[in-house]
């Protein structure tokens, strides 16, 4: 009976729409959106506080405020929000390269002023130019992918999940495809391989164990009914110790002397060795096609550094088939993902200047020592804003390539280490993510972390107010 009554006295006491519209903050705060727009908005949270009051239970009750110049001030954050970009320039000095959260791969500058040019007019994305009859928008990019990764030809999707399904679909629909139960991976999303394949309308086959799968097992698995052996790099895992796998190699050539394609789903899509640059191994998407691979997949914004895509790579005949399936309609692309796409390929065409001109490869490639030596000049531009507050060293540290690239290898870099003397790290972290623009850290041992691998000279004017804004008036 008590709860009852608290609840219709809330109600009772909740302010009306009308009146709320016209506190000031609000009221002000509404200039910024087309005045329909921002009464649905306020009506909504209105209804959400309404809703939440009809379910709350007792001690829930106790703690919701009602009062009208605090609501009011609420809802005008909101209305600010939603009057700004939601996908909004953010800082990443956690040292994750690609970081998915962040939008994975920045673009390089040629890529950025490729797709202003497809965005701000009218472009020949499916049109022959010469005949001036309807145009294949692959051939955008397909010439730069067979040159770079050997293939005969190629396909290009929104995204790497869809080259797979659309993969598998088109090779093996209704036919059994086999694959290593070490290689059944779960994606972020919670996306997996044998939920994948059965969207995909084909039947999964395990071979092997987790730690070791052999030829034999592949090859005691194929049947009159088999379409298609698949390989899938793990990578977004490690298995170590007791293991082995099957060498592309060899599973391609079981594949065709049983006149089945073999396909590669390596995941991040290198095309540079990273073992150059002391760093570890990566799968390259040549090394598989020269391998017999028929078909390779893997994405175009992770370790290539171009926009979101699933590239799809190998014989003509089998590109040709895959080409033809309705899926890959509803799966393909726009004029601004093949302007980016080709521009970013492009780059790779010049070893000299890819490593200038390629953001991930620049920040994959800076050393600590650099990095360190940054770190250390921007503490000294902010003392003054943390003495007596924040304890500051720069220390060892490690950056990830992220995205389920390089999993488990931490790569050597320098970071900055903030453990606040009067705040809680949790509490230091959420101030800077509400600075404008938001600025990502990491913490580890205690202490909030900086690392500059992944911060731009650009970046560095918006991190100084930061830590102004945090602490100077603490």
């Amino acid at each position: 009976m008590i709860i009852e009554e608290k609840r219709k006295k809330l109600l009772n006491s909740l302010i009306g729409m009308p009146n709320l519209l016209n506190i000031p903050v609000l009221n002000e705060a509404l200039r910024k959106l087309p005045q329909l727009y921002g009464n649905f908005l306020v009506r909504n949270e209105l209804e959400k506080l309404r809703q939440r009051i009809l379910t709350a239970e007792l001690s829930e009750l106790d703690t919701i405020d009602i009062e009208p110049e605090l609501l009011a001030a609420d809802i005008a954050r909101l209305i600010h929000d939603k009057a700004a970009p939601s996908v909004y320039p953010a800082v990443n000095a956690a040292g994750i390269i690609l970081h998915t959260a962040l939008g994975r791969s920045p673009l390089a500058e040629e890529a950025r002023m490729a797709v202003n040019t497809a965005a701000e007019g009218y472009s020949t994305v499916a049109i022959d130019r010469y005949s001036g009859k309807r145009g294949d928008r692959y051939l955008h990019v397909q010439d730069l992918l067979c040159f770079l990764t050997g293939a005969e030809a190629a396909c290009v999707v929104n995204n790497n999940s869809a080259a797979t399904i659309v993969l598998l679909n088109s090779m093996a629909e209704g036919k059994e495809v086999i694959v290593s139960r070490g290689q059944l991976v779960e994606i972020g999303g919670s996306f997996r391989i044998p939920d994948v394949m059965m969207r995909s309308k084909v039947v999964m086959v395990e071979v092997g164990t987790t730690n070791k799968t052999h030829l034999r097992d592949y090859k005691n698995a194929i049947s009159e009914n088999t379409g298609l052996l698949l390989r899938v790099h793990a990578s977004n895992y490690l298995i170590t110790g007791f293991t082995q796998s099957v060498p592309v190699m060899e599973m391609a050539d079981l594949a065709h002397k049983h006149d089945l394609p073999m396909a590669d789903d390596i995941g991040s899509g290198c095309l540079i060795d990273l073992t150059e640059f002391g760093l570890p191994h990566e799968p390259l998407v040549q090394h598989s096609i020269r391998d017999g691979a028929d078909l390779v997949c893997f994405s175009g914004d992770k370790m290539l550094g171009g926009p979101q895509c699933g590239i799809i790579v190998g014989k003509k005949r089998y590109i040709d088939i895959i080409k033809k399936n309705p899926l890959v309609r509803a799966f393909r692309c726009g004029k601004l993902t093949y302007s980016a796409l080709e521009a970013t390929l492009k780059l790779f065409l010049d070893r000299e200047t890819l490593l200038t001109k390629h953001p991930v490869m620049r920040l994959l490639t800076r050393t600590p020592e650099e990095i360190g030596r940054k770190e250390r000049v921007f503490l000294r531009k902010v003392k003054s804003f943390l003495d007596g507050k924040c304890e500051t060293k720069v220390i060892n540290g490690f950056s990830q390539m992220g995205s389920g690239s390089l999993p488990g290898r931490d790569i050597p870099s320098k970071v900055i280490q903030l453990k606040p003397l009067k705040m809680t790290v949790d509490d230091l972290a959420n101030r800077f993510r509400k600075n404008d623009p938001p600025v990502y850290t990491r913490i580890e041992n205690e202490a909030v972390i900086l690392d500059f691998r992944t911060v731009f000279p650009k970046d560095l004017p918006h991190l100084q107010i930061a830590f102004e804004m945090i602490f100077k008036d603490w």
